[in-house]
């Protein structure tokens, strides 16, 4: 009978590719960029137009989503993602899929309310990973940062349709709750415009994560230095 498998051993599977895109180490949480740009590729559109956008526009953070690519196809999009990103220093998560982040070199994942716990995600990613984690609750986020989560994705805020199945909006009031139930950084998403920031900021968010407000847009710089803009004078 084969031995149990080790952390080590799992680690040593899940070995980043630092030949094409060395991992930077992450920055501290009171650098959690306050902007973070979800791919959107629904309907089989290329999203990389935005990510470029996004990134020469400024912003801090990509997350990689794609819930229906194949391993490879989602690998190859981070790849990519990184390529564009790493002369900007922006961060680039990979959401729901740690695998993925790890042997990309990607700077870290986010972890939705159904994936993997963060405690788990530690044992098999280290220390040095960002770990963003979805939190609806105070327990939640509660359970979150006492398991080692880097920052908190909170939501839906607001009525949208870029995910199906979603909890009715949490508004700024939940926000706010989730906000007081934790020291970590809160990244609130879900129907956020620029016009909603301010709100959200003064229930105790640190940012903001958008999907549609940036595809949809005519021009994904300008859609982003509209966000960043709302959240310098916040």
């Amino acid at each position: 009978m084969s031995s149990p498998t080790s952390t080590a051993s799992v680690q040593g599977v899940f070995a980043p590719d630092t030949t094409a895109h060395p991992r930077q180490r992450p920055a501290p949480h009171g650098v959690v960029p306050r902007l973070h740009i979800v791919t959107d590729t629904r309907g089989g559109r290329d999203p990389l137009d935005d990510v470029r956008g996004a990134l020469s526009a400024g912003a801090g953070a990509i997350q990689v989503r794609d819930k229906h690519a194949t391993d490879r196809a989602l690998l190859d999009l981070t790849r990519r993602v990184l390529a564009l990103a790493a002369p900007f220093g922006a961060w680039v998560l990979v959401d729901d899929r740690i695998d993925v982040a790890a042997v990309a070199g990607a700077h870290g994942a986010h972890l939705g309310a159904d994936d993997l716990p963060v405690s788990d995600a530690r044992r098999v990613l280290g220390a040095v990973p960002v770990l963003g984690a979805t939190a609806r609750t105070p327990d939640a986020a509660r359970t979150a940062t006492a398991a080692g989560a880097t920052y908190l994705g909170v939501g839906p805020a607001f009525t949208t349709r870029t995910k199906d199945g979603l909890p009715d909006p949490l508004g700024p009031a939940g926000i706010a709750a989730v906000a007081a139930a934790t020291a970590l950084p809160v990244i609130a998403i879900g129907g956020v415009t620029p016009v909603h920031v301010p709100g959200l900021l003064a229930a105790g968010a640190h940012g903001v994560a958008v999907v549609t407000a940036i595809s949809h847009a005519a021009d994904a710089a300008d859609a982003t230095a509209a966000f960043l803009l709302a959240l310098r004078q916040a």
